[in-house]
């Protein structure tokens, strides 16, 4: 199947997303990368006039994509949308921790209208499609992984290279994982990268460009609520794998206005957590409006 895959239309993209006529500064597609971070902050560190805001690196095909904890991740050729943007916000490095949030949920927003699919956010990075007739698997109920974003901060620049990769159409013994599906295997009523492409770019330039009005306050720009809607994490009874090894259990309970998860423990008690792996325990049902 993979020889049958068309390459994407360089040409026309650029004509539809690079400015004035759309919001990319910079796009480039290549046929191949190890890992398109990787190539964006090495980039940024050798020539960052080069690389400006709302520059866009997409790989045809990903061959070491990196994921959190140092996993890695894979597809076939032109198999999947595997891209790296760049920001480089006027705020605090102190706000950059909405970056993978608002990611999320352009990414959610663009497979929702472009897909048809029931795509949510699972905190704090990775996009979930809910499948009817799928297994319940453990920490994930009949919901499946579809996306997942990767931000890495070049702080010297400053600038952060946002990653996002969206499986769009593999078939079932193309995919890695139990808990992994592509947007063809989930019914979507579109599988098409350039679609997903122009739809994500669009989206995500909505939510960045609110952001940045109101000087990286989530808050103000009534993000944190949009976010909150749409993510999947709130309400569930959670195990979270924090940095060095200690597990947290509770419930998910709300989004600080940091962009950290708020989790209660039983015995009442509030957790703010900033990072870590997150497992649905009891899935209670991964959809929100």
């Amino acid at each position: 199947m993979t020889s049958v895959r068309p390459p994407l239309d360089v040409g026309t993209l650029r004509e539809m997303l690079l400015a004035p006529a759309g919001p990319l500064a910079r796009l480039d597609v290549v046929p191949a990368s190890a890992s398109t971070n990787d190539d964006v902050v090495a980039g940024l560190r050798a020539d960052p006039d080069a690389w400006p805001h709302a520059s866009l690196l997409v790989a045809e095909h990903q061959t070491a994509g990196h994921g959190r904890a140092g996993r890695t991740w894979t597809t076939p050729a032109r198999a999947a949308l595997t891209c790296t943007f760049v920001a480089r916000p006027q705020s605090s490095p102190a706000t950059y921790g909405w970056l993978p949030l608002l990611a999320g949920l352009g990414t959610v927003r663009a497979l929702r209208a472009t897909a048809g699919v029931r795509a949510v956010l699972k905190w704090p990075n990775d996009v979930l499609v809910e499948l009817d007739d799928a297994e319940p698997l453990d920490g994930w109920g009949t919901a499946r992984k579809v996306a997942g974003i990767l931000a890495s901060a070049v702080p010297q620049v400053p600038a952060v290279a946002v990653g996002i990769g969206v499986n769009v159409d593999q078939t079932a013994d193309e995919l890695p994982v139990p808990w992994a599906t592509s947007l063809a295997q989930a019914g979507a009523r579109a599988a098409d990268r350039a679609t997903v492409l122009v739809a994500l770019v669009a989206s995500l330039d909505e939510v960045a460009r609110r952001w940045g009005e109101h000087g990286g306050d989530a808050a103000a720009a009534g993000l944190v609520e949009e976010v909150a809607s749409v993510c999947a994490t709130i309400g569930q009874d959670v195990r979270v794998e924090l940095p060095g090894g200690h597990v947290l259990a509770g419930v998910a309970q709300g989004l600080a206005d940091d962009g950290a998860l708020e989790v209660r423990t039983a015995d009442g008690t509030a957790h703010r957590v900033l990072a870590g792996d997150v497992a649905h325990v009891r899935v209670t049902g991964t959809t929100r409006a």
